[in-house]
């Protein structure tokens, strides 16, 4: 049986063997009767249509040639929003296998064979998706199959690229139209609300909406906190002199002792050492926003010989000489084209076969753990300097949307007990990642088929691993489980929501995404009980601690949960929604129990001392 199951498939059919990613379908029973995303027809169909979901291309004599079972005959479904396949079984009691893979998932179509192939299975449709697996399907040549599931895999798995639209639009459009929306996620982050938590505005830092037409800098938030002391006008000066115009703007505030975190871009001092004086008195103001320190450190993500060299670009790094009483730090993380080489190689070494006695190796070799190591120690460091040293910290890379917001949402949640709450969380993806401009169309690639692009690259994932790995370390100290970091990464490639779409604030708010898209976070406070964390229990403490992470590769694992999930050779089945939701209901039974005892046990404390009150002598 294949570890890939879906809490759906379970939920629907336990005897279907499965290579679904969760797609949320309401059902994947052959009992399911409407299909064609709202055209009215009936007809028995192998999965719950979603909302806005229609029919795009159906075969029945589609070969998947799977890597574990081999061959599998079955029938092929395309919709606007998925692939769908379900084998024929030949025997009667043989479960049918599944796979569901959202068309966000895939990254490149190709086809293989051609008109003079012979082999068996030669001839078909190769798949290459973004979770780590691959998908390879045989077309029988007599009956040119597979040039329409080519063309309609392409213009739907790859909308932007032929003038369509992302399913998120639609999905959307349909759930208004049907009443089915739902809370709204996109309430669950608000600015003024956040800042306010941290204490801001305060007697050293202010909010302003000096960005709020975005024409400051388009890839910042409207809102930011900044230093009292910093004018608009004067924020509008040291903007010019950071990559990008983006300036130092609070993330967060020790409200014991008022360290910050601030962060930012490059300074563009160049190859001849320029020095701005407004942007070194802006740094200055940060530093003495806080009074516990006289020292502000700069935590530059770059390795120092990446920051040297972005000289010759214009950019480069602060000179310790130039900004007085700052201490500069490089915590040498790699750029987003190491990264990319390195997840590709945990895709070799997890998918489709694997060898036990180098597999060790092959994934040391990846260097994939040593990078999620960098981050991590990163971040420790940052925790070390705000919460041991009372000292404020600046944190930037080059542009500072990628490894600065690495550096900042990790060290944000261990700082803060709030960010390890599903709705913390929730925020603190949209403030750090969505609000600061990450680059997800980008990095992902959402609905284009610039697969070789190289601005393609697992930040974000690389974020959510560093997430779990510390989870792995303190088990009681978050709210949510490991299925919904998995989720949030299904979801950041299915294009279903609205949530991870384009690469700015500016660029959401000019397409009207939370009027014309569904919130992921809509989708999972609406069914928070398969999220929870059964360890994460009221009366423990430790959801108060700072958490400070062993950031050694020694400590770190593979998180095969994720990366493993489609090889039944490297991932144990795991029924994770379903054990969480027995685990929690237990929990409430020993509650229940707890509180049946107390009372037992005050009722029974309250007899004695009405008997012992019956029974004393009279005076």
């Amino acid at each position: 049986m294949d570890c890939n199951t879906s809490i759906v498939d379970k939920l629907a059919s336990k005897t279907a063997s499965s290579h679904s990613l969760d797609s949320d379908s309401k059902s994947s029973s052959l009992g399911s009767k409407f299909g064609g995303g709202g055209n009215g027809i009936l007809r028995e169909t192998p999965f719950a249509y979603l909302d806005g979901e229609e029919d795009q291309d159906q075969k029945n004599d589609v070969t998947y040639v799977c890597p574990y079972r081999g061959p599998v005959f079955g029938a092929l479904t395309i919709t606007n929003y998925r692939l769908y396949f379900r084998s024929l079984p030949l025997r009667d009691q043989e479960p049918p296998m599944e796979v569901d893979v959202p068309l966000g998932v895939i990254a490149r179509v190709e086809k293989i064979g051609g008109a003079t192939s012979r082999g068996e299975n030669s001839y078909g449709i190769e798949i290459f998706c973004k979770d780590m697996r691959n998908l390879r399907f045989a077309h029988k040549q007599q009956n040119h199959s597979r040039r329409t599931v080519f063309e309609k895999l392409q213009a739907n798995a790859f909308p932007l690229s032929y003038s369509g639209r992302l399913f998120a639009f639609p999905h959307a459009a349909a759930n208004a139209l049907n009443g089915t929306s739902g809370w709204d996620g996109w309430a669950v982050y608000e600015p003024l609300a956040e800042l306010r938590r941290l204490g801001v505005p305060n007697d050293m830092w202010r909010a302003t909406k000096l960005n709020e037409s975005y024409g400051i800098c388009d890839s910042y938030p409207s809102v930011w906190a900044v230093p009292k002391a910093a004018s608009d006008e004067f924020l509008r000066r040291v903007a010019q002199f950071r990559s990008r115009c983006r300036l130092p703007v609070l993330s967060w505030m020790n409200p014991r002792t008022q360290a910050t975190i601030t962060r930012c871009s490059q300074p563009l001092v160049g190859v001849s050492g320029k020095r701005n004086a407004d942007d070194e008195t802006y740094l200055s103001y940060i530093m003495e926003a806080n009074a516990q320190s006289d020292k502000l450190t700069i935590m530059d993500a770059r390795p120092s010989a990446n920051a040297i060299a972005n000289k010759a670009k214009g950019g480069g790094y602060e000179s310790e000489d130039a900004y007085k009483n700052v201490e500069i730090n490089f915590l040498d993380i790699h750029n987003i084209h190491v990264m990319r080489e390195s997840l590709r190689k945990v895709k070799e070494a997890c998918f489709p076969t694997t060898d036990d006695s180098k597999w060790q190796t092959a994934i040391d070799n990846t260097l994939w753990l040593k990078h999620i190591r960098c981050i991590l120690a990163g971040a420790v460091r940052i925790v070390d300097k705000v919460e041991t040293m009372s000292t404020s910290v600046v944190v930037h890379c080059s542009d500072g949307w990628d490894r600065t917001a690495q550096l900042t949402g990790l060290s944000m949640l261990l700082l803060d007990p709030h960010y390890r709450t599903v709705r913390g969380f929730e925020v603190l993806i949209e403030k750090e990642w969505l609000s600061f401009g990450h680059k997800f169309q980008q990095r992902v690639g959402h609905g284009d088929n610039k697969h070789s692009d190289a601005d393609r690259s697992p930040v974000f994932l690389q974020f959510i691993d560093s997430v779990w790995q510390v989870s792995q370390q303190f088990t009681n100290a978050f709210e949510f489980n490991e299925h919904f970091l998995i989720t949030i990464v299904d979801h950041l490639y299915s294009c279903r929501f609205g949530t991870f779409l384009y690469n700015t604030e500016a660029e959401r708010v000019a397409e009207d995404l939370k009027h014309k898209t569904t919130s992921l976070w809509t989708h999972i406070n609406s069914s928070l009980d398969q999220y929870l964390n059964p360890l994460f229990p009221s009366f423990t403490h430790g959801a108060d601690l700072v958490l400070r992470p062993i950031a050694s590769v020694r400590a770190l694992r593979l998180w095969k949960g994720l990366y493993c999930r489609w090889n039944p050779g490297l991932c144990t089945p795991q029924h994770g929604c379903l054990r969480t939701r027995e685990l929690l209901s237990k929990q409430d039974q020993l509650f229940k129990h707890v509180n049946d005892m107390r009372l037992k046990s005050n009722n029974r404390s309250n007899n004695m001392q009405t008997t012992t009150r019956l029974a004393s002598p009279m005076h």
